[in-house]
């Protein structure tokens, strides 16, 4: 005998870092561990380099294959799929592929972490990747969750304390019409790490003891993956945020110490201790 589980369907469409500590892998093991069934279609492929102080090595997914892999899963869920996480993206051609596929069903749920200035592009075209982001991905989505540097990047202000994040947070969901979780993290001075929740109505500072004093692989990966989960069972964007910050919260006080310049997260941080 068996019996047929209906857990809430999420997908990342993100790229993979080798090691485990971010992007898809990180995503995975968090839609896991907040009880959903986790499905991605890869962008790119990220190999840090340890003979050049850890800089990335980039490897983009073909268009064709990328556009293969979302035919795929779209085809197989669907009924069944309506939130999604996006994440790096890596070229402006990436980015088409993703908007047209977004466009191609209905979504509940479409949670961006709008990685701006990938790693391992030169300038002018990491510009244009970020300008193609602002304009075909962004209007698309629900929910943003961009860290302290993008924040700066999509409202133009500047961000140095909690009131600022705050009008950056008011300025990108008037632009954009997206409910905004702005990362204040470690990068504001204060005893607390803060993220600011807003969605036109509400707005709600997050905070936590700041854990150290220094960024954690995976942490804004995860954060975003953990609002789309909690987004995809049926909570609210502000319950989802909360809950997501709690989890990485946790994650982050379980780091798992790497050679790489910054520890990585434990997306298991909330289980129960043996």
């Amino acid at each position: 005998m068996y019996s047929i589980h209906s857990p809430a369907i999420t997908l990342t469409i993100a790229g993979s870092e080798a090691t485990g500590g971010a992007g898809a892998q990180a995503d995975l093991r968090t839609f896991q561990e907040l009880g959903t069934y986790g499905t991605v279609a890869l962008t790119c492929i990220v190999a840090y380099d340890p003979a050049d102080n850890w800089n990335h090595r980039l490897t983009r997914v073909e268009p064709e294959v990328l556009a293969h892999q979302l035919e795929a899963i779209q085809a197989n869920f669907a009924g069944q799929l309506g939130t999604v996480k996006l994440g790096m993206m890596g070229s402006v051609e990436t980015i088409d592929v993703v908007a047209n596929a977004l466009q191609a069903q209905e979504w509940q749920n479409v949670v961006l972490d709008p990685v701006l200035i990938c790693k391992g592009q030169e300038p002018g075209e990491a510009q244009d990747t970020d300008e193609a982001l602002k304009s075909k991905l962004l209007p698309q989505a629900t929910v943003t969750t961009p860290n302290h540097f993008e924040a700066e990047q999509l409202s133009g202000m500047s961000i140095s304390n909690l009131a600022e994040l705050k009008d950056a947070a008011r300025k990108i969901h008037d632009d954009s019409g997206v409910t905004v979780l702005a990362k204040g993290g470690v990068r504001l001075d204060g005893p607390e790490a803060v993220d600011v929740f807003y969605d036109g109505t509400d707005l709600e500072v997050l905070g936590a003891t700041k854990i150290g004093n220094h960024a954690v692989s995976g942490a804004g990966c995860s954060l975003a993956a953990a609002v789309a989960a909690e987004l995809a069972k049926g909570r609210t964007a502000l319950e989802a945020a909360q809950r997501a910050k709690e989890f990485v919260t946790r994650g982050i006080s379980q780091r798992i110490e790497a050679a790489t310049p910054y520890d990585v997260m434990w997306q298991g941080g909330l289980r129960k201790q043996a």
